[in-house]
């Protein structure tokens, strides 16, 4: 019982407006947390109390079960789910990040969490039992013991924003959604009380059912709990929901708080909370040098203020919780407002850690931890940046920030060019340092200008610590800068690595002139065999070491390697002046006949083609290599030479020129795609096989009614069927009046097979259908695999029931031997009937199956093969010949006639 919900603070209405709106930014509330309940025990109907449906303590307590609590919980209430479900107990999705607000403390989202996992951080940021959000969960859909719950069940899991007039609303929709924000409004009706038709501490009429003549009860709601259960699903059980606890009650009965009250007490035990403090944490904010802790905490067992103890990395500190919060008055009269803490607690160690908040029991239960949170601690070594550093003809400008963890104050920072300090205040407005760094405010940035020689090399900044830290390098930067003309500096570089594959090898490294910007060649010798190459490779770390020279001074060349021993040198090439060798390695080449590696990704289909994608590397070569795309067996050679920087991450020693994309053609219907990545040396690599299709597009079947004949009560149909998204028979469907009768076309039709060669020649159907007696429409439907079924064509038929016809039209005798000859059908029966043919009483059978166009055209719609003549031995003599047929129906005998005849 979950619905939208109208907003009204005077008389209870029949409809409550939904609260999913309200999602203003504002202080947070993290609400009571409590110890384990006790034993669960069944539910007694006179333990129901409709002003205490469950105590505030119990229902608020955010930290009540941990994921792995729930899970061994969900683990316990179904032992197997049925085939092709997905039980709550196994149930995972992706969630993504919500956003603090006053109601809950945000979320954030993870790949694949599990259901007991979102159940228990949803139920810890908004401060909603799990235990609670596990019986709203059966309440609403029987989520926790279905073993085949379906997919709407988790899309209205709590049934928030579900109205019973109207459908879910779509932004609720999704079992996070709906545990989030289900749990998030139950905080919005905590924090705004007043806004709703029932309300805590006064007497409230509430509906036994949605029908009005069904009456109300009037009820003194004693606390929120249970405030916020009726504004759920507002309405009270009836006594005859009551009398029947775990049945059904009369017409007026309601069941959803009922349900929630015996459910909880069943599975968790009591919903009383026992005397056990509950409260909030509003906020723990870091500050420069300290946390900051914000909440309330009450003890039911008292009026009077109580302690919590504060743990902040390994140190307890206890504080009061006696400041005044009204609204804290508002939502709990009884304990008055004199219940809340906002406390500053300095911090001697930097990084991060927990801090956790306990309220502490006066009476009657336990100590109740409210929560923790992962805090950073602002204290320690000064932190910043050397942005850049902007070089100029004899003078430098270095701009960036610093902030000491331990003051919000600007410090020092001392600026040195080859060993030279300047000091400087980082007291510049950096607006950008608001978010990273929101308690230490935006004066921290620093820019200044300094006086150097031409041939300075390198400045150095440092943040000053002001603590008990450590002074802190910012950044060193090259200040080196091109020349007004060649003054012939030596090249500068390195060769960061030789990866050797095989028979190739990949040179890498970086080389600059100091004299020009522009990049400058690189020789590569293997041997005594050199090849030129140009560094203008992307390299940003050489840009912010060299910040006046740019990024394009980059190499990584492919060179190829003999077989041994070799050794590889790298050479900076100057403008004007001398080379500078960058390095040489010694490296060991040759094929030793690996097969290759790969992974053949994906097969997209497109109507006629399929795309294949993938990526194929040889180890014992750099280079790109080809692979073989089949399509049953026919092949086509491609080389995987596309980019694929995530091979390269993965592979770089072999770089990105990896990946394969090709469209091929492929015939209707279904078909195999393969893959294989070709040796340069060696045995191939199978990177795979996928079955395919091609797409069903709904194109409308296609065919025709060839033929229709009627015989007595049976129609013979003929004709063929194709559909053109599939190379598979389909069906066809035959009505007669009322009647249908289903075919599969897969009859052999070459005719249709040349017409439609990609579809092949099993299109046909031919059959028998009944027919009633009379007059009627048949008519043939080709049945498409998606889409409309089109009509192939109507008939009108005639079906004709009767005894069988016929005659014996003649007898003729010869030397020991006799012939007949005559007719025969039965109208009933659609193709040839037995004759029984009696000699002097000797019965002998003959088949009405031969063609009798004069029998065709008195009888058009039997059609002409009904005849038979058939010679029989004979003795000589006078000879009595009669000729039967036997009704198919009735089983009466039928005479045809009977004749003498004398054998000679």
């Amino acid at each position: 019982m979950r619905r939208s919900r109208r907003r009204s603070v005077a008389a209870v209405v029949a409809s409550w407006a939904c609260a999913i709106a309200l999602l203003a930014a504002a202080p947070l509330a993290l609400p009571a947390t409590v110890a384990p309940a006790p034993a669960a025990a069944a539910a007694d109907a006179s333990d129901w109390n409709p002003g205490s449906i469950i105590d505030d303590a119990v229902f608020y307590d955010g930290a009540a079960m941990s994921a792995g609590e729930i899970q061994t919980f969900l683990d316990g209430k179904v032992r197997s789910c049925q085939s092709g479900y997905t039980c709550l107990k196994d149930y995972r999705q992706s969630t993504d990040d919500r956003p603090a607000d006053k109601y809950c403390n945000g979320y954030a989202g993870a790949a694949n969490e599990s259901a007991a996992t979102i159940i228990a951080k949803v139920a810890l940021s908004c401060g909603i039992s799990q235990k609670a959000l596990l019986v709203l969960l059966q309440k609403e859909q029987g989520l926790v013991t279905s073993t085949a719950p379906s997919a709407w069940n988790y899309s209205a899991a709590t049934g928030q924003g579900c109205p019973d007039t109207a459908p879910c609303d779509p932004s609720t929709q999704g079992f996070f959604y709906q545990v989030y924000y289900g749990a998030r409004q139950f905080e919005v009706y905590r924090l705004n009380p007043t806004w709703w038709g029932y309300q805590a501490g006064r007497w409230n009429n509430i509906l036994y059912n949605p029908s009005a003549s069904c009456g109300t009860q009037r009820v003194y709601i004693e606390n929120q709990a249970t405030a916020g259960l009726y504004i759920y699903t507002p309405y009270v059980p009836n006594q005859a929901a009551l009398r029947n606890l775990y049945g059904e009650g009369d017409g007026c009965s309601a069941y959803g708080n009922r349900n929630f009250w015996r459910t909880f007490t069943d599975w968790f035990g009591s919903t009383k909370a026992g005397g056990r403090p509950f409260g909030s944490i509003d906020a723990i904010e870091a500050y420069p040098g300290g946390i900051r802790v914000r909440g309330w905490a009450i003890d039911p067992d008292t009026s009077g203020s109580i302690q919590v103890r504060v743990s902040l990395a390994g140190a307890v500190t206890t504080l009061t919780a006696d400041a005044d919060r009204p609204d804290v008055g508002a939502a709990y009269p009884g304990s008055g407002s004199r219940h809340g803490f906002d406390t500053r607690i300095p911090v001697t160690t930097g990084g991060s850690g927990q801090v956790c908040l306990t309220a502490v029991n006066t009476g009657q239960g336990g100590d109740v931890g409210l929560g923790c949170r992962d805090m950073p601690f602002y204290t320690g070594s000064p932190v910043g940046a050397l942005d850049s550093v902007a070089v100029s003809s004899g003078s430098i400008t270095v701009t960036g920030w610093a902030i000491d963890p331990d003051t919000a104050a600007s410090i020092a920072v001392h600026v040195y060019v080859d060993g030279v300090g300047t000091a400087v205040t980082a007291r510049r407005v950096r607006a950008d340092l608001a978010t990273p760094y929101p308690v230490h405010g935006t004066a921290h940035g620093y820019s200044t200008t300094l006086k150097v020689p031409l041939d300075a090399r390198q400045v150095c900044v440092y943040g000053i610590d002001t603590g008990g830290g450590d002074n802190t390098t910012l950044g060193c930067r090259s200040i080196m800068t091109p020349a007004s003309r060649d003054i012939g500096r030596a090249p500068i570089g390195y060769i960061d690595g030789i990866d050797v594959a095989g028979t190739t090898a990949r040179v890498r490294g970086w080389a600059i002139d100091p004299d020009t910007q522009k990049p400058i060649p690189v020789h590569i010798y293997v041997g005594g065999v050199g090849r030129a190459f140009t560094a203008d490779d992307k390299r940003t770390d050489i840009a912010k070491a060299y910040p006046a020279y740019g990024d394009k001074h980059g190499f990584s060349e492919v060179v190829d390697l003999p077989a041994g021993n070799t050794t590889v040198c790298a050479y900076a090439i100057n403008t004007s002046g001398d080379n500078t060798t960058l390095g040489c390695r010694s490296v060991t080449g040759g094929d030793q006949g690996r097969a290759p590696i790969g992974n053949y990704e994906s097969v997209s289909v497109s109507g006629r083609s399929a795309t294949v994608t993938g990526w194929a590397i040889d180890p014992d070569t750099i280079r790109p290599i080809a692979v073989r795309i089949s399509v049953d067996g026919k092949s086509t050679r491609v080389t995987a030479q596309t980019s694929r920087p995530d091979v390269a991450a993965a592979y770089p020693v072999y770089g990105a020129t990896h990946g394969y994309s090709r469209t091929v053609d492929i015939p209707i219907g279904p078909s195999t795609v393969c893959v294989t990545a070709v040796n340069t040396s060696g045995p191939d690599t199978d990177l795979g096989c996928r079955s395919i299709t091609t797409p069903d597009e709904g194109k409308t079947p296609i065919g025709a009614v060839d033929e229709v004949t009627v015989s007595g009560t049976t129609a013979n149909v003929r004709g063929w069927a194709i559909d053109p998204d599939t190379a598979k028979p389909i069906d066809v469907h035959v009505y007669v009046g009322a009647s249908a009768s289903v075919l599969t076309a897969n009859a052999s039709r070459p005719d249709v097979g040349a017409a439609y060669p990609l579809y092949g020649s099993g299109h046909g159907y031919q059959s028998s259908v009944p027919i009633p007696v009379g007059t009627s429409r048949l008519c043939i439907y080709a049945i498409n695999t998606s889409g409309a079924n089109p009509l192939l064509g109507c008939r009108t038929v005639t079906g004709v029931a009767g005894a069988p016809i016929g005659r014996l039209d003649a007898v003729s005798a010869a030397t020991g031997a006799l012939t007949v000859r005559g007719w025969a059908f039965d109208p009933d029966v659609a193709g040839p009937v037995s004759v029984q043919i009696s000699i002097d009483g000797s019965v002998r059978t003959v088949r009405a199956d031969r063609s009798r166009p004069d029998v065709g055209a008195a009888f058009p719609a039997a059609g002409s093969a009904h005849g038979f003549e058939q010679r029989y031995t004979a003795t000589k003599g006078k000879r009595q010949v009669c000729a039967t047929v036997v009704d198919d129906k009735g089983g009466f005998t039928v005479s045809l006639g009977c004749l003498s005849v004398t054998v000679r």
